[in-house]
């Protein structure tokens, strides 16, 4: 029988598959659920900065500007004992790696929550930088160089793997990749996803849109999977986003991604899609003929030319010669 198991960012784990950050990780049943359904790793619900401002608004009080840091500091011990109990609750009840995740959009306040995590006794630290770029007088490379800096003061404090999810809004995610890698990341994700934004055009107000991704979603993580990984082989990717059938984990995997991070469909189905995903990775494993992932990983990543100018490729307006 050939094996699934992989590494990522340092982690030993039995299956690609890592359960992404989501409302359902933040449940010690579900975590056991998807360990016994043959999870790789998990990464808890990420603390968020708006964590503290929602607990703050939940409050519906006037507050003095003189109490405010007070109290929101106060709240943001609360909602830190919080994770740590649920970091200590997994590792008691996992034996599978368990990740924690912290979603950042500015940098210089998370390192003491960081060495409190490692503490706790998380396997490893997600950063999920979730950030909108969107100054009119903007200077070239501050955007980047905001993410460098948070994985960098990061990464300096704590010894657990430092795992950088990014967003897709960059203008270069393979030259950002690089320079995280010589900041002190051990691997990448790609890519977080923002809040999906819609309008309601009978009542004017802004909605949620669609919160989960389909298929489609696979192809901008899977071109830069297969461009970062022959580029900065030394640095492990993890594809987000689309992967929606072991399929998905099988092309991410060509791309030289080492695992996948999945939310969407194991919201929807359980831990039941993780146990059909591995069992069809397996067999299609078998029936090609490879003992492992290693004999596939990255064999359509741009090291070989005739993949790069695949995943190079802008143009596709040749695609629709025959559509009338």
């Amino acid at each position: 029988m050939s094996s699934i198991n992989t590494t990522f960012g340092g982690l030993e784990i039995k299956s690609p598959i890592i359960v992404g950050s989501n409302s359902q990780t933040a449940s010690l049943n579900k975590l056991v659920e998807f360990e016994k359904a043959g999870a790789g790793a998990v990464v808890l619900k990420s603390l968020f900065e708006e964590s503290i401002t929602m607990e703050l608004a939940a409050n519906d009080t006037e507050i003095h500007p003189e109490a405010y840091d007070y109290l929101a500091g106060y709240l943001g011990e609360k909602v830190l004992a919080d994770y740590l109990e649920l970091i200590k609750k997994a590792k008691s009840s996992l034996s599978i790696p368990v990740i924690a995740s912290i979603a950042c959009h500015t940098d210089g306040k998370w390192e003491e929550f960081a060495k409190r995590i490692e503490e706790a006794g998380a396997d490893a630290l997600e950063l999920n930088i979730m950030s909108l770029c969107t100054e009119r007088n903007y200077t070239d490379g501050v955007f980047e160089k905001m993410h460098e800096n948070i994985v960098a003061n990061i990464a300096s404090k704590i010894s657990i793997p430092v795992i950088a999810k990014i967003g897709s809004n960059l203008s270069n995610p393979l030259a950002l990749c690089d320079r995280l890698y010589a900041k002190g990341a051990k691997a990448v994700v790609l890519f977080n996803r923002f809040y999906p934004t819609d309008i309601d055009i009978d009542k004017l107000t802004f909605t949620t849109g669609n919160p989960f991704t389909s298929a489609a979603d696979l192809s901008i993580p899977l071109r830069w999977a297969g461009l970062i990984s022959a580029a900065v082989p030394a640095l492990p990717v993890a594809v987000s986003g689309g992967v929606e059938s072991y399929k998905g984990v099988v092309k991410a995997i060509l791309s030289g991604a080492s695992a996948v991070e999945v939310a969407s469909p194991i919201i929807r189905q359980g831990g039941a899609w993780i146990s059909e995903a591995n069992a069809a990775l397996e067999q299609w494993q078998e029936s090609k003929g490879y003992d492992c992932i290693c004999d596939y990983k990255g064999k359509m990543n741009a090291a070989e030319p005739e993949n790069a100018d695949k995943l190079l490729r802008t143009q596709f307006l040749k695609y629709f010669s025959d559509v009338h």
